[in-house]
């Protein structure tokens, strides 16, 4: 078995263990998702150019790895609050409080800038009036 088979055959192992890692518990999510694996490799099956292979084992790996790091599952309760199950893969950020306090400066102009009238340049606000005059009329 040459080096990129194995290779391949290994990605493809390691999505489907994802798979059922992440989606465990829902059977429509793991039902759809080996379909659409077991789809895509299918149809790459017929691809011999060996960077292109290398790029799509690339792709898989990446995948599984995106998955494990950025999918969460949700359960609702009976009393209404969903329940996540987060794993120690899941990527987390830093939780700030806001602070209703701040001062939040506004952005330094670039040199030779013209000022701009509110967001967007006042694109947005003239887009808006001009819809509500036509609704009015």
């Amino acid at each position: 078995m040459s080096n990129l088979r194995r290779q391949a055959l290994s990605a493809f192992k390691k999505l489907h263990r994802t798979r059922q890692y992440v989606f465990d518990g829902d059977v429509r999510a793991l039902e759809e998702a080996r379909q659409k694996i077991n789809d895509e490799f299918r149809q790459n099956r017929v691809v011999t150019d060996q960077d292109d292979i290398q790029n799509k084992i690339k792709l898989a790996e990446e995948c599984a790895q995106e998955l494990r790091a950025n999918v969460i599952q949700a359960h609702k309760r009976e009393d209404g609050v969903y329940e996540l199950r987060i794993t120690p893969e899941t990527t987390r950020m830093d939780n700030v409080v806001f602070n209703p306090d701040a001062i939040i400066e506004s952005p330094r102009k670039r040199r030779g800038a013209k000022p701009a009238e509110g967001c967007c340049g006042g694109a947005a606000m003239a887009a808006l009036e001009a819809e509500v005059a036509a609704r009015k009329k």
